[in-house]
C-alpha cells in the first residue's frame, strides 16, 4: 500500500464506482458550502460533524457506503466512525474522481 493511500486510509484496490453501481451510497462529508460549489452526481451531503447523528439511520439501510470529501481527510474520519459502528464503509477521498 502506498504511503499517501496510508495516511489518508485508502482502502487498497477498491473499485468505488463498481460498489455505488451496486448499491452502495456516496456520502459527500464536505459542508455545505463546498458541497454547494460541486458535487459528485447522486451523492448526499452530510457534513462530518454530523455523521454520528445520522448512524442508527444509515445502518438501518444496510448497504455499503464510500465517503468522499476534499482530500480524503474527512472522509478517512467518517469510515472510520462507521466502521467502528458495524458499518461497512470505504474512504472514496477526493470527490473530484466522483465528479
Amino acid at each position: 500500500m502506498s504511503i499517501l493511500r496510508k495516511i489518508f486510509g485508502l482502502d487498497p484496490k477498491v473499485d468505488y464506482h463498481k460498489l455505488i453501481a451496486n448499491g452502495a451510497i456516496l456520502i459527500d462529508v464536505r459542508t455545505p458550502s463546498e458541497y454547494a460549489q460541486g458535487k459528485p452526481e447522486n451523492s448526499t451531503n452530510i457534513p462530518l460533524d454530523k455523521i454520528e447523528s445520522k448512524i442508527d439511520k444509515l445502518k438501518k439501510l444496510n448497504k455499503p457506503i464510500v465517503l468522499c470529501c476534499r482530500s480524503g481527510m474527512r472522509s478517512g474520519h467518517a469510515t472510520a466512525i462507521f466502521k467502528k459502528n458495524g458499518i461497512e464503509a470505504y474512504n472514496g477521498g477526493s470527490w473530484n474522481k466522483f465528479a
